[in-house]
């Protein structure tokens, strides 16, 4: 049976829960902008798009007639294009000039983007508008070779990648203009408790009641007068305040690694876990079968399977006091159980009520 390997992350204390105002909030006013374009990789080995792709033999034959080339589509078999798709999400302060990065993802039968250049794509906004452009060598990360008698050696996914620093925003992004006389924070992962903490930060910085917490997402601020002509500096000043976060009790467990992530505020209540095993054994006992003389038979070998079944002793492990998920995956992995046994025992005390927190299963 292979030994469980368990990773414990356990968050204790306080001071570790301070956190900057900008690393838990973003500005509602402050909105990325997401683009989207299709576009072409070229100077692939062999590995692009088929003939059956009729779009990528489609897209090529438009883009040769701009250079005033023409080709028949059915005359087409090039395999060094492949069509792909082409996102990004911008910071909304980004100016006309300025580069940022994009995902490049293959759309086609294409078997692998390594080595490929993006050509020249136009990236628009949801309304269609087109706000920057992209080109330029995709890195994926990984590779994908094959052999044409079938053979084939693969590492990471070669089908999606990146172009780094390859846009280029040519129009301004459509932002709402903050609004000086009152700003809304929203939190990245909403909590009540961490929402009243902000509030109660920002009117000891500020001063007054000017925070006031509307829900578990959201805190609106009145700008002071004085503040309204310096509005980035007075929101630079609030993104430093750090705030006390707060989180549900929850166990987070992966059964493809076998690793559990828990929160401080996790507990075990006093309860005595049972675990026993079943070791099913298949045994090969090889027959031979030699033939009579003269009886031109040929001598063969039978293999004959044999199960055994060998039942292991049931284990106890008592918890004797109210503990924490470091204590009780000490214990579970005395008895060395699989991912999978691992998830029925944490299910099975959130069921007995032993388990103080949500449980969430990967």
């Amino acid at each position: 049976m292979k030994k469980l390997i368990l990773i414990i992350l356990i968050l204790c204390g306080t001071n570790l829960f301070a956190q900057r105002l900008k690393d838990i909030t973003f500005l509602s006013d402050k909105n990325s902008q997401q683009l989207i374009g299709y576009g072409l990789v070229v100077g692939l080995a062999g590995t692009g798009d088929t003939y059956r792709t009729k779009f990528t033999v489609q897209s090529i034959s438009s883009m040769l007639k701009r250079f005033g080339i023409t080709v028949p589509q059915k005359d087409m078999r090039t395999r060094n294009v492949a069509a792909v798709m082409v996102t990004a999400t911008l910071n909304p302060f980004l100016k006309p000039g300025s580069k940022f990065s994009v995902n490049v993802s293959s759309m086609g039968d294409a078997s692998s983007l390594l080595g490929g250049i993006l050509l020249l794509t136009p990236l628009s906004g949801i309304t269609g508008k087109v706000y920057g452009f992209s080109q330029g060598p995709v890195t994926i990360g990984g590779y994908d070779f094959r052999t044409a008698s079938g053979g084939r050696v693969s590492k990471n996914h070669a089908l999606a990648g990146r172009v780094a620093n390859g846009g280029v925003l040519k129009s301004k992004l459509n932002v709402k203009n903050i609004n000086k006389q009152e700003l809304t924070f929203t939190l990245n992962s909403p909590d009540i408790t961490t929402a009243a903490n902000i509030s109660t930060a920002i009117n000891a910085k500020i001063g007054s009641k000017a925070a006031k917490t509307v829900d578990a997402s959201q805190v609106k601020i009145k700008v002071p007068t004085d503040k309204q002509n310096d509005i980035y500096g007075f929101i630079a000043e609030l993104e430093a305040l750090n705030i006390q976060t707060d989180s549900d009790a929850k166990v987070v467990l992966n059964e493809r690694t076998g690793t559990i992530v828990a929160g401080k505020n996790v507990i075990i209540k006093p309860c005595t876990i049972t675990y026993g095993s079943i070791n099913i054994v298949v045994r090969s006992y090889p027959i031979i079968s030699q033939p009579g003389p003269f009886s031109q038979g040929k001598t063969t070998v039978f293999n004959n399977l044999v199960p055994k079944v060998k039942a292991g002793m049931a284990t106890t492990v008592p918890i004797s006091k109210t503990t924490n998920v470091q204590q009780i995956a000490s214990a579970l992995n005395s008895l060395k159980v699989t991912p999978k046994i691992m998830i029925a025992i944490f299910q099975a005390l959130k069921e007995a009520d032993a388990l103080v927190g949500k449980l969430v299963i990967m």
